[in-house]
């Protein structure tokens, strides 16, 4: 298990048959760290990413007005975004170009996943504002998440976590790869 390790510790408590999957990775989404404050492009993590390396960045594909990335905090394994690269909030305010190319991704991004992960099926779409979901809703992203039979269960529910079985940068390299050879 990647050098995981378990370690037996003493403490107050009935024991239990339930296994404990520790998350550690996720207290800084919770705790909202990197998120940008305010609407300025300054911090905008999506505006930071594409001065990176691909894969240090999670980018599967760079377009001329928009790019595919990974979500770091992936709902299914697969999950990836389509983000433009100018600094805008609002799915109205995208220029016609913009528009017909964040489709075009949208379209190569299930094309690509279908070849390298066979889902059942998608989720597509944005979230507009903080009121509606929009974890950084100073700039427009576009969420493709795979889906499977069965893909929910009760971890997420119940245990408020999500199991994903493959590393981030092994789906950015299998998708990356794939898009390259479909051109």
């Amino acid at each position: 298990m990647n050098g995981a390790e378990f370690v037996e510790q003493e403490g107050v408590g009935i024991p239990d048959a339930l296994q404990r999957l520790w998350t550690p990775h996720r207290m800084a989404y919770i705790k909202g760290e990197g998120k940008p404050v305010g609407a300025e492009a300054d911090g905008c993590p999506f505006c930071r990413l594409p001065a990176l390396e691909d894969a240090d960045a999670l980018i599967i594909a760079r377009g001329e007005l928009v790019y595919g990335v990974l979500n770091l905090y992936p709902y299914n394994p697969g999950h990836l975004m389509v983000v433009p690269y100018r600094h805008v909030a609002d799915y109205t305010d995208l220029t016609p170009e913009e528009t017909t190319e964040l489709a075009r991704f949208t379209q190569k991004a299930m094309t690509v996943t279908r070849a390298v992960s066979a889902p059942h099926g998608f989720n597509v779409g944005m979230n507009q504002g903080v009121i509606a979901g929009a974890g950084i809703a100073a700039h427009l992203h576009q969420h493709v998440v795979p889906r499977w039979g069965g893909d929910a269960n009760f971890m997420p529910v119940i245990g408020h976590t999500k199991v994903l079985p493959q590393l981030l940068g092994e789906t950015r390299s299998m998708l990356a790869k794939a898009w390259a050879e479909m051109r």
